[in-house]
């Protein structure tokens, strides 16, 4: 039986009976309806559960190998079938640009499908991430580079980003590979990189483009010196862009990893063996960073939906073990002579930990849906009333929620799920141990939970002017302003008070902000507080996602029978629990923010 446990049902609530998606269909320009969507949806699922969960377990036990004479990585041919199955079918052209061969669709329903893959074999998107190469390639290259762009899906070519070197980490300003300008246009690129996924992938496709970030010579220091470089394993044919000679950018290892393990994590040189590794400047313009963003945001919401991904199934996995696993007798029977034996789900903290796995995994399913509407114009008016413009700082405000939060709060329930297992979730038998394994890089790539809090202070709050916060709780001041059942009233307060207690924290981190003009040490009063004002928001995002998807139920619950009782039950009962038993967390979090000291960094090294 497969590991995967999809949930096709939450995404269909979410996306239609929340977010309103038969509206944007009908607005949007795609060929899509509802009922394809539907179908779409179902059909990506049942392929995910299937072949593409098929090589999960055996790729983590046998990784891909690396033969240092050839420089070549080699995936497990179990794993490489499940590559083929989810390419074969087209979901990754899902929402890609159709002048590059994609699919016109809404990213809402791009992500959607895009989390059963993630679910059920992660680093298999990170290894297809060519049809969004040649999208960001189509939209900032130069002529040259666009006809490459839209020969990469046809001739089946991937992809990887390289920006991390031994030593720089999340520096990226400290970046020290070097880019020589040469008579014909190119560059010769110089240097090495560490930690880059998917850096070769043997014969998975016909070429790679590496997108590396360098520094031309003469340019200055820091992010701004950076250039954005297109760097080919294979020299392409300008008019074709079919392969031709190597180029000199070779893989020289592979790391050994804790966790997700079928994605191959390479070092990478250039230049070596005699051979030039020829470059082609990105757009022919020197903004590096900028043009790199395009893909280091795609990547930031991938490991956020990862996570959550992730997590979901670890929930519904708990939950099939917790209805068929037989032990203990009911509490309430206690001390009865012929009290039987129950299913653990029977248990109260086995309830309560099941119901704080669903409430994060259906809630922040819901908050990456919410990010990705405000990723399509049409989607985000319909979605906030958000115009193009806000539209695009409000996905800016919530992408550090997804990635920082969706990975925190996965990683720490996916805990939760494991327990419920009791023992046998230490064992292999079971894909908890594996799922945690796999999660925990969640928190640390493509930015830690540090960066992304502080980028979600300084950029996406101060720097916006609070624009996009202010749209985000206007909203939120909506659904619970607005009259509804009486069941709902303590939810509806639970909220009211954590947005005022998230308000109140960005006042006193503000404050210290300005005190820093005077006093710079402040600035670390802001440092220790980045995070738990983050996941202060994030847990305010899931409380109202889970309110408003509450709301919807207590309409739909009246006329709904069978399963769609239970649905609609369950999305009621998870709001009054996560409203009682996490979001007075945020009133927490809003006491520690106002309890602040600099005692923490005034600490001598020696006295930890």
């Amino acid at each position: 039986m497969s590991h995967y446990r999809s949930n096709p049902r939450d995404l269909e609530f979410v996306l239609f009976e929340v977010f309103g998606l038969d509206e944007i269909l009908e607005r949007d320009d795609t060929e899509l309806d509802g009922e394809t969507v539907r179908t779409m949806l179902r059909e990506a699922a049942a392929l995910a559960e299937g072949p593409v969960a098929a090589s999960f377990s055996v790729a983590d036990r046998n990784p891909p190998t690396f033969d240092p004479e050839t420089h070549e990585v080699t995936l497990p041919p179990e794993y490489v079938a499940s590559v083929r199955a989810w390419q074969e079918a087209g979901w990754g052209l899902v929402g890609v640009d159709p002048a590059v061969g994609g699919v016109a669709a809404p990213r809402m329903v791009t992500w959607a499908i895009t989390e059963f893959l993630l679910g059920a074999n992660p680093s298999i998107f990170m290894y297809l991430s060519g049809p969004l190469f040649a999208e960001i390639m189509h939209t900032i290259g130069n002529e040259q580079q666009q006809k490459w762009a839209a020969r990469v899906i046809d001739r089946n070519h991937g992809s990887s980003m390289m920006l991390t070197e031994a030593e720089v980490g999340s520096d990226v300003g400290a970046v020290r590979a070097k880019a020589i300008e040469q008579p014909d246009g190119t560059w010769h690129i110089e240097g090495a990189k560490r930690f880059i996924t998917g850096a070769d992938t043997g014969d998975l496709f016909e070429n790679i483009w590496h997108q590396v970030l360098a520094r031309p010579e003469g340019a200055g220091p820091g992010t701004k010196g950076l250039s954005y470089f297109l760097v080919p394993k294979y020299l392409p044919d300008p008019e074709t862009a079919a392969p031709g000679e190597r180029n000199g950018v070779y893989v020289t290892g592979i790391e050994k990893k804790m966790g997700l393990t079928a994605s191959a994590t390479c070092e990478v040189s250039f230049g070596a063996h005699d051979r030039p590794a020829v470059g082609y400047l990105a757009g022919d313009s020197h903004q590096g960073i900028k043009q790199m963003f395009k893909t280091i945001e795609a990547a930031r919401m991938m490991v956020g939906t990862k996570a959550i991904s992730t997590l979901s199934t670890g929930y519904l996995n708990a939950l099939d073990f917790a209805r068929d696993r037989v032990q203990g007798n009911d509490m309430a029977d206690a001390g009865k002579p012929d009290a039987g034996k129950v299913t653990v789900i029977h248990h109260p903290d086995v309830r309560r930990s099941l119901l704080t796995q669903k409430a994060y995994a259906e809630g922040l399913r819901a908050v990456y849906l919410y990010a990705a509407a405000h990723q399509d114009v049409v989607a985000a008016e319909v979605v906030s009333g958000a115009g193009p413009e806000l539209a695009h700082t409000v996905n800016d405000l919530l992408l550090p929620i997804v990635k920082g939060v969706g990975s925190e709060r996965s990683y720490q329930c996916l805990a939760e799920s494991l327990q419920c297992f009791g023992g046998s979730g230490y064992l292999r038998d079971y894909p908890l141990e594996q799922y945690i394994r796999d999660a925990k890089i969640d928190s640390l790539y493509e930015g830690t939970t540090a960066i992304q809090a502080q980028d979600f202070f300084f950029r996406k709050i101060i720097r916006d002017g609070g624009t996009a916060l202010g749209h985000l709780a206007a909203q939120i001041h909506r659904t619970v302003d607005e009259a509804g059942p009486a069941e709902l009233e303590t939810v509806r307060t639970a909220v009211a008070t954590a947005l005022a207690d998230v308000e109140s924290m960005v006042g006193t981190l503000t404050g210290h902000l300005m005190s820093a003009q005077e006093d710079p040490e402040s600035l670390y009063l802001i440092g220790l507080g980045a995070v738990p004002l983050l996941m202060a928001v994030g847990d305010l995002m899931v409380g109202w996602m889970l309110l408003r998807e509450a709301l919807v139920a207590a309409e739909k619950l009246p006329g709904a029978t069978g399963g769609d009782h239970d649905f609609y039950t369950g999305k009621i009962v998870v709001a009054g629990h996560f409203a009682r038993a996490h979001l007075p967390q945020v009133g927490a979090a809003r006491a520690t923010i106002e309890a602040l000291e600099l005692d923490v960094m005034r600490m001598p090294e020696g006295a930890f």
